[in-house]
């Protein structure tokens, strides 16, 4: 998909973050700024396409009312924060929807719900369900209850996740920050990154920062690694503010627009290399790291030095080399207790020693993808 055929999109997430529906930190709900994304909605479904809302806010909407001026840094008045803001913001929505006549639903989730493969596919169906019905979901994570769920990425993240969930044509981030900038925007030669086709081009120095409100958690670290995921999977992602969203949304050409790899990673091994959690480490020898890397083979218990941490058979842990580099991650076949006596060994004698099932991969190179 190019820029001009933006407007053809006919499933569509739509991320928008703190900062652009409260402003500055301290400040209450904008409700202008809801309404102005509501339209943009109502504009998108009104030339049929399906629209998913993933929507910060939260915890910005919760401060006002706790008589707070900045976002809390301790954990509990946080969730606090969220406790407050959620019903508030949902309630916002839902007036202002109404002015389409468009029924809107609040999804809360957590990483847990994108992490584990059953919640996912939850997540998927009820989804699917909403939208066959007409209804704009609006998701957001679940702030009152979770943990490293604040620190998640502002969200970012987790709508890059929700694309792929629902097979979007289109990722949307709206964001205080208009675009891609090959230098910090506040400087006088920055300039306007407008298409990036391979994130490979991109100079990590000129990323970085939170945005300037100081309402979010989120930066342009986080809104890379939104577009790394999305792309990956086929799924081009456009980055823009809420003044320039309509036009941006019509092809014209405003924000940043991140082009989609031509060959896709298949949907489950992005959710293994970004949704999951591992939980362990198999060190492995340089042998090991040429066949995975430069062959694509399957991991072996002959390649494997070490084990570190407590996982079962299905987990997923990290593949990683003698100087500790992150390699890859996979779908460990064997317990973590399992394991050490099959250090150095190959399936063959394993199997002849202990018996016919530890004749197999550790993990199997349809579960392991690299990083």
């Amino acid at each position: 998909m190019s820029r001009g055929r933006i407007s053809s999109a006919k499933r569509i997430v739509i991320k928008v973050g703190s900062s652009s529906l409260t402003g500055k930190a301290g400040s209450e709900l904008d409700s202008a700024a809801v309404d102005r994304l509501v339209d943009l909605v109502a504009d998108c479904r009104a030339r049929g396409a399906e629209v998913v809302v993933v929507s910060s806010g939260a915890i910005a909407t919760g401060l006002v009312p706790l008589g707070l001026k900045t976002r809390p840094r301790d954990l509990a008045t946080q969730q606090a924060a969220a406790a407050v803001g959620q019903g508030l913001l949902m309630h916002r929505y839902t007036e202002s929807f109404a002015r389409h006549h468009i029924t809107a639903a609040q999804i809360l989730l957590t990483t847990q719900d994108v992490i584990h493969r059953s919640h996912y596919k939850n997540a998927q169906r009820t989804l699917y369900r909403l939208l066959a019905l007409g209804i704009v979901p609006i998701i957001n994570e679940n702030d009152t209850v979770g943990t490293q769920e604040i620190r998640f990425g502002d969200n970012d993240r987790l709508a890059a996740l929700v694309s792929l969930v629902i097979g979007a044509d289109l990722l949307v981030l709206v964001s205080d920050i208009d675009a891609l900038y090959d230098a910090p925007p506040s400087s006088a030669d920055a300039r306007r990154i407008s298409e990036v086709k391979s994130l490979s081009d991109i100079d990590e120095a000129t990323i970085g920062g939170v945005g300037a409100s100081g309402v979010g958690s989120g930066g342009m670290v986080t809104k890379v690694e939104a577009a790394r995921i999305s792309t990956s999977a086929g799924i081009p992602m456009l980055l823009t503010s809420l003044a320039q969203s309509e036009k941006a949304l019509a092809g014209e050409d405003v924000g940043t627009y991140f082009h989609a790899q031509p060959s896709k990673t298949n949907s489950r091994l992005l959710w293994l290399a970004h949704a999951s959690t591992p939980n362990g480490r198999l060190i492995v020898d340089a042998g090991a790291v040429t066949a995975l890397i430069e062959r694509g083979v399957s991991l072996l218990p002959a390649g494997v030095t070490a084990v570190e941490g407590e996982f079962s058979a299905g987990d997923a842990v990290e593949i990683v080399t003698r100087e500790g580099r992150v390699i890859a991650r996979g779908l460990v076949a064997f317990d973590s207790a399992e394991i050490p006596q099959m250090l150095g060994r190959s399936t063959k004698d394993l199997a002849k020693e202990l018996g016919a099932e530890y004749e197999r991969e550790l993990i199997h190179r349809d579960d392991l993808v690299l990083l």
